[in-house]
C-alpha cells in the first residue's frame, strides 16, 4: 500500500460546512450527524488499538442507515468515508476489499447528488485513488485522483478537508511548494459549527504535514 495505506485518511472527512443541509430529511440529517460525530470520536479520541472494531461497528450502523434511506446521497458518502477509514485500521487484504466497497459507496453518492455535503464524495474518491495501490493490487490512479480532488475544490474551494487532501496529494506528487500553499490556506478555513473535534484533529494533521515539509 502507499504511504497512507496504514491510516487511510478518508478518513478524514470529518464533517463538512453545511453537512446537515436544511433540505435534508430530518431523519437522514440525524443519521449523518451521528456518523460524523462518532467518526471523529474514533479517529481523534479513541486509542489506536480500539479503532478497528469501532470503525467496523460504525460501518454496520452506516449500512443500516442506508437500508432505511437508500436514496440519501449524504449517507452513501458517509458510508464510503467510514468504510475507507476502517480499511486503514484493518490493513492487509481485507483493506483492499473495503476500499473497493467504499469506492462504490462514493460513486453512488455522486450519482445521486454530486453536491451533497459540499462535494465530499469528490474529495473522498480523490483521496482513495491516490492512497490505494495501483493495478494489479487495487485501483489506485493518480490522474483520476487529481480530477476528483479538483472537482471537490471547485465545490468547496475554501474547505478544510478539500484543501488538506489537495495539499497532501501535491506533496505525494513532489510539488511541495504548492502543497504548503494549499495546507496554509486550509488552516485559514472557517470553523465548522458542531465539528470542533473534527476541526481540531484535521488542523493537527495539517500542522504535522507542514512540519514534515519544512524538515
Amino acid at each position: 500500500m502507499k504511504r497512507h495505506a496504514a491510516t487511510l485518511i478518508l478518513v478524514a472527512l470529518a464533517g463538512w460546512p453545511g453537512a446537515v443541509a436544511l433540505a435534508m430529511d430530518p431523519e437522514v440529517a440525524s443519521m449523518v450527524d451521528r456518523l460524523q460525530t462518532r467518526w471523529a470520536e474514533i479517529r481523534y479520541a479513541l486509542p489506536e488499538e480500539r479503532r478497528e472494531a469501532a470503525y467496523a461497528a460504525l460501518t454496520d450502523e452506516a449500512d443500516r442507515a442506508l437500508a432505511a434511506h437508500p436514496e440519501a446521497a449524504e449517507l452513501h458518502a458517509w458510508a464510503g468515508i467510514v468504510r475507507s477509514t476502517q480499511a486503514g485500521a484493518t490493513g492487509g487484504l481485507g483493506a483492499l476489499s473495503l476500499v473497493k466497497q467504499a469506492r462504490a459507496d462514493l460513486e453512488k453518492a455522486l450519482s445521486l447528488d454530486p453536491l451533497a455535503l459540499d462535494g465530499a464524495a469528490y474529495t473522498s474518491l480523490g483521496a482513495l485513488y491516490y492512497q490505494v495501490p495501483g493495478w494489479p493490487l487495487s485501483f489506485g490512479d493518480d490522474a483520476r485522483a487529481e480530477r476528483y480532488l479538483r472537482r471537490g475544490l471547485a465545490v468547496s474551494p475554501d474547505g478544510l478537508d478539500s484543501l488538506y487532501f489537495w495539499g497532501d496529494y501535491l506533496h505525494e506528487q513532489g510539488h511541495d511548494d504548492q502543497a504548503r500553499r494549499a495546507l496554509r490556506q486550509a488552516l485559514e478555513a472557517a470553523p465548522r459549527p458542531g465539528r470542533e473535534r473534527a476541526d481540531a484533529g484535521r488542523r493537527a494533521e495539517i500542522r504535522a504535514l507542514l512540519d514534515e515539509l519544512d524538515h
